[in-house]
């Protein structure tokens, strides 16, 4: 991929645009290919510095002079790599009025977006997500983080990136695992659309999106990206309870991806294990709606989600401890997203006998 091509570039149109805090707002294009991407990051010019990790360096048959390349993966994400970049931005000679290119996964735009609000306190951020679960997640609101004592996103900061560029094309290159990854943070946007279209196309159209058919990515991409969009517009700084919504499924989620070290689950196999306990929550606790609730589980199931996991109950301390750490707790309590019905949430707090209840695996003699 010729990273530095330069020219005027037609092959990239606005998927949308989010308002966000403090006037900032943050444009979505999509590529028709990988050379119209390649053609649009060439008109940046030479004040920028590029972030990757050890897998979408390849994509490039030269690197930009002036890059970071990290390990990829969730081990990544801590203060270490944090100041490789800002040490490169330095060196470099990046001004404040320069640009940090996060060109990656959810790891790398969380980092550089980090990285980016930090630097002189605050340069320009665009992010390029290579994989599904970047796309329609880590890249649009602004939440950058690094992972802190094996708590994930525990040091952050709210720093929309000014651009984000989506070529659909490099969604081909990815592993299954990682491409389910994405998928999971899909079908739970699905749950939270205030109306049932993407929840349709996911149930008619499984075949096609398992398959990798190209339209149906790019609507999967800009269906899920609507309902991010719905809610963070609404509450950029996740201060009014409304963009906590999205959160649906992360609790039991992050508690379950710390347990085991990010190794076992990958973060949106994860979402999908704790949104289906979010559901099971709802139903026992006579929010959710049995029969929608089943139809939502019985979805995610014919996706290939291992949603009928439990964690030993040798394993419950660690995941308690981790769930209980979790920084979605407001005034002490922790707060689970339950759903009343489609595009419908609250916030509720969980006894601990409902939570054991939901993930234990029973004793089998």
């Amino acid at each position: 991929m010729q990273a530095l091509a330069v020219g005027y570039n037609k092959g990239m149109r606005t998927l949308l645009t989010a308002r966000l805090a403090n006037n900032t707002e943050s444009v979505v294009l999509i590529a028709d290919n990988l050379k119209d991407l390649s053609t649009h990051l060439g008109n940046y010019g030479r004040s920028v510095l590029w972030v990757f990790d050890t897998n979408t360096a390849k994509l490039f048959k030269q690197l930009p002079p002036a890059h970071v390349v990290i390990e990829s993966g969730e081990s990544s994400k801590n203060f270490a790599s944090l100041e490789r970049i800002v040490a490169t931005a330095l060196e470099e000679g990046l001004a404040r009025d320069g640009r940090i290119i996060g060109f990656g996964g959810g790891v790398v735009c969380d980092l550089a977006g980090f990285a980016a609000s930090v630097y002189m306190r605050g340069c320009k951020l665009t992010l390029v997500p290579t994989t599904l679960l970047a796309m329609v997640d880590a890249s649009l609101g602004g939440k950058t983080a690094i992972d802190y004592r094996g708590m994930k996103n525990m040091v952050g900061s709210f720093y929309p990136a000014s651009e984000i560029l989506i070529s659909i094309d490099v969604l081909r290159t990815l592993s299954e695992r990682e491409y389910l990854n994405g998928l999971g943070e899909v079908l739970k946007h699905a749950l939270l659309s205030s109306d049932e279209a993407l929840y349709r196309f996911l149930v008619t159209q499984k075949n096609e999106i398992l398959s990798r058919d190209a339209q149906s990515l790019a609507t999967i991409v800009e269906l899920s990206l609507r309902v991010k969009q719905h809610y963070i517009e609404q509450d950029p700084t996740e201060s009014l309870g409304i963009r906590q919504m999205l959160n649906l499924g992360h609790t039991f989620g992050h508690a379950l991806e710390s347990t085991f070290h990010f190794g076992l689950f990958s973060h949106g196999a994860a979402v999908a294990w704790g949104t289906c306990r979010a559901l099971e929550a709802g139903v026992s606790l006579g929010i959710t709606d049995r029969s929608w609730a089943d139809g939502a589980i019985k979805l995610f199931r014919s996706y290939g989600y291992d949603i009928d996991y439990r964690i030993g109950r040798g394993d419950w301390i660690s995941f308690r401890d981790h769930l209980f750490k979790d920084k979605k707790r407001v005034d002490g309590k922790l707060l689970f997203v339950l759903l009343e019905a489609q595009g419908t949430g609250v916030l509720k707090v969980l006894d601990t006998a409902l939570v054991q209840h939901l993930v234990i695996a029973k004793p089998t003699f």
